[in-house]
């Protein structure tokens, strides 16, 4: 299992609208397309509060690659994003990291 961890930085005044669109759409398409979500998190003290944050699964990196790709593709995915982007878009950055766990790592 790998894990990738992944920073976006919400544009002025549109965190609330990028938790909405992961909250309502993204996390089930992405189980759709087996990408595994292990959690979501907005900081409070200790980094920026424009952040979301969030780590996924995957069995390896070429399902990653394969998960990945079909999400892109996904026609829900598009139309949503389309929608929820009306005004702009809702990130200016993004980042990833993949990480893999360590033998004694509760996550494996």
């Amino acid at each position: 299992m790998i894990y990738e961890y992944r920073v976006y930085e919400a544009a002025p005044g549109k965190l609330e609208a990028l938790n909405a669109r992961f909250r309502n759409h993204t996390l089930g398409i992405f189980e759709r397309h087996g990408i595994k979500n292990i959690g979501y998190w907005t900081a409070s003290v200790g980094d920026y509060s424009d952040r979301l944050i969030y780590i996924v699964a995957f069995e390896d990196e070429g399902q990653r690659a394969e998960a990945w790709a079909s999400f892109r593709a996904d026609p829900e995915w598009n139309k949503v994003r389309s929608e929820s982007e009306v005004d702009g878009p809702l990130t200016t950055r993004i980042t990833n990291s993949i990480l893999n766990p360590t033998d004694y790592s509760p996550l494996q």
